[in-house]
């Protein structure tokens, strides 16, 4: 496989690995997580190898501790077969000279089992990994940093790489995978289908050994797509995967397939964010539906890029969890997360991305277009009008991001950034 020369999770993992004696790298299946691992481990024990699976897994329960020996950092991949590894690594770092010894990865979230019996906290670290963003797959030029835009240095205009909506569909719909990256055409685009059939027959059953319908997987999945960017509750993905009434769910079975698909990284809603106002609006505190990378919804869907192309509006949506994956990636660089504002009004905001430090920016995301950048400009003024600038700090940048365009800038009049998705980086 390809060796990208910039993965944001690379230095992140090399901080990581300075602080606490391991590191836990986890997210979706086929993000990359084990060839990033694999570039700064001394030795690999993968669990998930057939020829030495039942090997391992003896092993394991016989004497975890003799599957820990190599040199350092030591990486063990898929390590949640053998749950009892947790509590080794943890004794391990506890005894050993100094930080950086282990790192395990894992698609799941940690199981809760009796041999896991401590958090981790103090010993081990947590890093999530999502699919490649256009700055890592080399699909956009780079030239406007969030970091910059934080610390005021961005620059007025920029080049951006200049993409065709067409382009933006067919990148939506192939996703951030790196073997799809690695692709073009429908070859590209097949591996997103591939993940959906692999989630729905298999995975979301085996992540905690509850058997589950593929069928009713599926129909949640294209229910997630078409709700993805709203606030629909568990009652309103019932009602959409009901259709007609045939075989609908009750809450809690929604729930449980849910949780699986939050689990497995699949599923990744936006929370909200709720800052001090001027007036008293209630604001919604509701997540936003949203998946970790948008070739999870056009798959679901059955769509291609000419899907999407055939209908705006739903590209509208897709193109924002597009914008979500890449803005949460650049945001983590910074040891910042994404939130989503809404209030009673009606009035919202796309992403706030909120640093550590008490610093944000708020970003409204739209296709493009005169009349669309317009609107975001305006949604964006009357928000940031809204906040009450005594009791916190004024936004450190306003940006509308955009699917289209060939230039980013900063508009004169009011100072709010225009920018292509194909312009930013970390």
């Amino acid at each position: 496989m390809k060796r990208y020369a910039k993965r944001v999770a690379d230095s992140l993992l090399a901080r990581k690995l300075q602080g606490l004696g391991a590191v836990l790298v986890q997210g979706a299946k086929w993000c990359g997580k084990t060839t990033t691992c694999e570039q700064v481990a001394k030795s690999v024990l993968y669990m998930g190898d057939p020829k030495k699976r039942k090997e391992n897994l003896e092993m394991a329960s016989i004497d975890v501790t003799s599957l820990l020996e190599g040199a350092k950092p030591r990486l063990i991949d898929e390590w949640q077969v053998a749950p009892v590894f947790w509590d080794a690594i943890r004794h391990a770092v506890d005894h050993a000279d100094g930080p950086g010894q282990f790192i395990l990865t894992g698609s799941v979230v940690p199981p809760k089992t009796e041999e896991k019996t401590h958090s981790g906290t103090g010993r081990i670290a947590r890093l999530t990994m999502r699919p490649m963003t256009l700055w890592e797959s080399g699909e956009s030029s780079g030239t406007i940093s969030l970091a910059e835009l934080f610390s005021g240095t961005a620059p007025d205009s920029a080049r951006a790489m200049g993409r065709e909506l067409e382009e933006i569909a067919f990148l939506a719909c192939r996703g951030g995978w790196p073997q799809a990256v690695l692709r073009k055409g429908d070859v590209a685009l097949d591996l997103a289908f591939d993940y959906v059939d692999s989630v729905a027959d298999e995975d979301i059953s085996r992540v905690d050994d509850v058997r589950r319908d593929p069928a009713r997987a599926r129909r949640l999945l294209r229910s997630y797509a078409r709700l993805q960017g709203s606030q629909a509750n568990l009652k309103a993905i019932k009602l959409d995967m009901a259709g007609g009434g045939i075989d609908a769910p009750d809450e809690d079975t929604v729930a449980s397939y849910r949780g699986a698909l939050e689990k497995l990284f699949v599923v990744e809603d936006v929370p909200a964010w709720c800052p001090n106002l001027r007036c008293r609006t209630p604001i919604r505190t509701s997540g936003t539906r949203c998946f970790v990378d948008p070739s999870i919804a056009a798959a679901s869907l059955g769509l291609g890029p000419g899907g999407l192309m055939s209908d705006l509006t739903t590209f509208g949506f897709f193109f924002e969890t597009l914008a979500v994956r890449d803005l949460r990636v650049y945001a983590e660089a910074l040891s910042g997360s994404v939130a989503h504002y809404r209030d009673a009004s009606g009035l919202e905001c796309d992403a706030v991305i909120h640093l550590r430090n008490g610093a944000y920016g708020l970003v409204e995301v739209k296709l493009g277009g005169d009349r669309l950048v317009a609107e975001g400009v305006e949604t964006l003024l009357a928000f940031s009008g809204k906040i009450d600038t005594d009791a916190m700090k004024a936004p450190a940048f306003r940006m509308v991001l955009t699917a289209v365009g060939d230039y980013a800038y900063r508009r004169p009049a009011d100072g709010v950034y225009v920018c292509p998705l194909s312009a930013l980086c970390p």
